[in-house]
């Protein structure tokens, strides 16, 4: 059986997840395993599932409310041992110094646009995944 890369999406709404699903596919490139995501409405559900570990990628919701996922990922950059790369999802481009102060790897506008997603995606699973080899 090939190896699952774990991706925890953050989000209030479930649109904006679903769009990320959709967009990334079960395996945003072919160099990179597939992907099995796991979907979180609320801070507290983040924090508990990053608490249990295995997961490779973060992709946060900079415009969830009331925990945007610019503060969540410099909380998270602060308190979680090893976190994982986050690829943040902001509201215009112009929010791109907003992600380098969260301390995020990588930020792509929404609404999300698939071949930029995919290709963040991958770029962080691949760092992700050659650090853990």
């Amino acid at each position: 059986m090939q190896p699952t890369a774990t991706v925890l999406v953050y989000s209030d709404d479930a649109n904006t997840r679903r769009q990320v699903l959709l967009a990334s596919g079960r395996r945003p490139a072919a160099d990179v395993p597939p992907v099995e995501f796991i979907e979180c409405a609320t801070l507290p559900a983040v924090l508990e599932r990053l608490d249990e570990g295995g997961i490779d990628v973060c992709v946060l919701d900079g415009e969830a409310v009331p925990a945007g996922g610019m503060g969540v990922c410099r909380q998270i950059k602060d308190e979680v041992f090893r976190c994982p790369p986050v690829l943040l999802l902001i509201g215009r481009p112009q929010d791109a110094w907003l992600a380098t102060w969260s301390r995020a790897d990588a930020a792509v506008t929404l609404p999300v646009e698939p071949v930029q997603l995919a290709d963040a995606l991958a770029g962080l699973l691949r760092t992700r995944l050659s650090v853990q080899a």
